[in-house]
């Protein structure tokens, strides 16, 4: 069975691990960059230039699954056909599409144009060199950043950034430049509950971070962004740097006459993780729209990327030896905040439906624990 895994992120690496050499399965990952980026660290890097990938090749070793370093044009589910941006094309009898999601701009006037992104290396690398540049003796201009979206991925961003100022203000003997967390709704991080949001809030204005919530943001130019309140007050702000993490939606590569999509682009998977109409195509990860036990779609976390797609690897050896599929029985282990440093918040499953507020240094190890659980599964 010629079996292709599209993406090396946290769902299709966790195929391609779970795979072994079985006779009559050929598997073949592609993937553009030969290296697999722990994105729920990627801000970390952007602060602080802290390593945060790991090469692919010795990860694969031992799974029978090999490495095609390359970009992914389209796939043709009907053709069962993945067209790479080289021209080549591949075909498949088993597919996993494990592509990942996009920044969402949600079509703001200047933000694509203007506005750094945190999905990948390379932007965290622009964050980190703006950020030491900033710094420089001879730097010219405006030195603020303003951080669009207030979900996970911008308070996590903004508090290591905060960190950084901090060290280099002292390093350097400048003052810190002022950083603004811009958010449309009425309340940062919707995904925790009250206690331990307001003790992440806490936390932001200790740092003496800008926080805007029930300000959308309107329009951005190169050095600008136009925000508006409830009541309908704009102002602007001028940064040296803007960056968007305030949405995320699935990549449009996939074309199919009987697929179905949801919110966000996702596509619509039965409860085996296959697209519906395509039971030999698996879609997971932020691309595929998987439900929960109460038919929700299930969050675009790297922990519900890593539990679809070790399902789907022993799936697709079931596949192999002709049994049964099993379903996706998602769940929800925990969610933690990095808040800087040693610093965190959030919450693990207990027994009974349970949950366990974290804060502070503990979560921090907790919140680590799971990075480390992770690092486990595909070694």
């Amino acid at each position: 069975m010629k079996t292709l895994i599209l993406g090396a992120g946290y769902a299709g690496l966790a195929v391609a691990t779970k795979l072994k050499p079985t006779p009559g399965l050929e598997a073949l990952m592609v993937e553009q960059n030969a290296y697999h980026t722990f994105e729920t660290r990627l801000h970390e890097a952007a602060a602080h230039n802290t390593r945060v990938t790991l090469p692919l090749t010795p990860l694969l070793r031992g799974t029978g699954v090999a490495l095609e370093q390359a970009q992914v044009d389209h796939v043709n589910l009907d053709d069962r056909e993945v067209k790479l941006k080289d021209g080549r094309v591949l075909t498949y009898d088993a597919l996993v599409v494990a592509l990942g999601s996009v920044t969402n701009f949600y079509r703001i006037p200047g933000l694509a144009e203007n506005a750094a992104e945190l999905k990948q290396l390379s932007d965290a690398d622009e964050i980190f060199n703006f950020v030491n540049r900033a710094f420089s003796s001879d730097y010219q201009g405006n030195r603020d950043i303003v951080v669009g979206g207030a979900g996970l991925t911008g308070v996590e961003l903004v508090t290591e950034l905060a960190q950084r100022a901090q060290l280099l203000s002292k390093e350097r003997g400048l003052p810190p430049f002022n950083i603004y967390l811009v958010e449309a709704g009425p309340k940062i991080l919707p995904i925790l509950d009250e206690g331990l949001r307001a003790k992440a809030q806490k936390t932001l204005e200790e740092y003496g971070i800008h926080i805007l919530v029930g300000h959308r943001l309107m329009q951005a130019t190169a050095d600008t962004v136009t925000v508006q309140t409830a009541s309908g007050e704009q102002k602007i702000i001028e940064a040296g740097k803007i960056i968007w993490t305030g949405g995320i939606q699935a990549r449009d590569i996939v074309s199919g006459s009987k697929l179905e999509k949801g919110p966000g682009g996702r596509i619509a998977v039965d409860d085996k993780l296959r697209a519906k109409g395509y039971p030999e195509v698996f879609v997971i990860g932020d691309m595929g729209l998987a439900l929960n036990q109460d038919g929700k779609p299930v969050p675009t976390t790297a922990q519900h990327a890593g539990q679809q797609g070790r399902l789907t690897g022993k799936n697709i050896l079931r596949m192999v030896r002709g049994e049964e599929l099993e379903p996706y029985e998602p769940t929800t282990l925990g969610e933690f905040v990095s808040l800087g440093g040693l610093m965190a918040v959030g919450w693990m499953k207990l027994p009974w439906n349970q949950k366990l507020a974290i804060t502070g240094g503990i979560a921090h190890v907790m919140k680590r624990a799971s990075e480390w659980r992770w690092r486990a599964s595909i070694d």
